[in-house]
């Protein structure tokens, strides 16, 4: 039985370990995986396991050993579903292993924008603190998250404990959610009036058709100037262009991203030049623990494969 892993670093740059893997059967691991090396390196393999390297119709055709394909992560969209099916391959993924680390990010995004720690800390390196004719400064208005409307698109297990987080803060929360039966605490209300009421404003749901550029030239103008965007979805839940006009234009306070449409981005990606966009680099599921579950599940859902026994299938 062969195993490739065709983009393995993301997951494990070396902090943790394959080790358990090489007891199924003869392991390959890449760290990464071009476009163009994916059918070559896979060509052997019955089990091949991606994190971000595309598997379509193209490559899967062109696998005649592959009996199985592992998502390294809860999104499959890298996978042609009906290609494997067809097939008869399996494919799995690993559910909710980031909950916590993603949910934590949100609030890292929010803090940041709402008190600006980095800002003061990198300035009071340069001695501004030391040379300030007052016991204290500040550059931004700070504002307390207490009272203020916090509004979420999606209430899945993420979507949910940032509900859960936002009213240990004292927030109103309320949700854009196909959920009949909500948590205690959380108010359900449409589209328009989640977008005009809320102050902050968090991205939880999948990118369907329907949710694409779901933040648009339109939508940011039902919101308030002062409301604050989140994104750790997604890249493409909102229109890149659009969002960078509302921050130029004082429509939008600030734009906060873990995820891009592109990724990396271009250098001329217009939400990068604005002052008001704060980005991480896609790593709100990438803390330590969120990682060892990750490899937890994801050498679980082999064996269990291997035992004739397949569990989080997607296929």
């Amino acid at each position: 039985m062969k195993i490739v892993i065709l983009d393995g670093y993301s997951a494990n740059p070396g902090d943790l370990s394959w080790k358990e893997l090489e007891t199924m059967g003869e392991l390959v691991v890449y760290d990464r995986t071009a476009p163009a090396e994916t059918v070559a390196r896979a060509q052997e393999a019955d089990i091949v396991l991606t994190n971000k390297v595309v598997l379509g119709k193209k490559e899967i055709d062109q696998l005649p050993h592959l009996k199985y394909i592992g998502v390294l992560a809860t999104g499959y969209n890298v996978v042609d579903i009906p290609a494997a099916r067809e097939r008869g391959i399996i494919v799995t993924n690993v559910p909710a292993y980031s909950t916590e680390s993603v949910a934590q990010m949100v609030f890292a995004h929010l803090l940041n924008v709402t008190n600006r720690t980095e800002h003061y800390a990198q300035q009071n390196r340069q001695g501004r603190w030391t040379q300030n004719p007052d016991f204290c400064y500040w550059d931004f208005p700070h504002m307390e998250l207490a009272g203020k409307t916090f509004g979420i698109v999606g209430l899945g297990n993420i979507g949910q404990r940032v509900a859960q987080i936002a009213l240990a803060f004292g927030m109103k929360v309320q949700a854009l959610t196909s959920k009949t039966a909500l948590p205690a605490g959380i108010q359900k209300v449409s589209l328009d009036e989640l977008l005009s009421t809320s102050d902050v404003l968090s991205l939880h749901c999948p990118l369907t058709d329907t949710t694409r550029h779901l933040i648009n030239n339109d939508t940011l103008r039902q919101m308030k100037p002062s409301a604050i965007v989140i994104n750790t979805g997604r890249g493409p839940l909102i229109d890149d262009q659009a969002v960078a006009d509302a921050l130029a234009e004082g429509r939008l306070a600030a734009f906060c991203a873990d995820v891009l449409t592109e990724e990396p981005p271009k250098a001329d990606n217009p939400l990068l030049s604005q002052p008001h966009a704060f980005f991480t680099p896609h790593i709100a599921w990438a803390s330590y623990e969120a990682r060892v579950r990750l490899l937890q599940v994801a050498i679980g859902n082999v064996r269990a494969f291997l035992n004739g026994q397949s569990v989080n299938v997607v296929s």
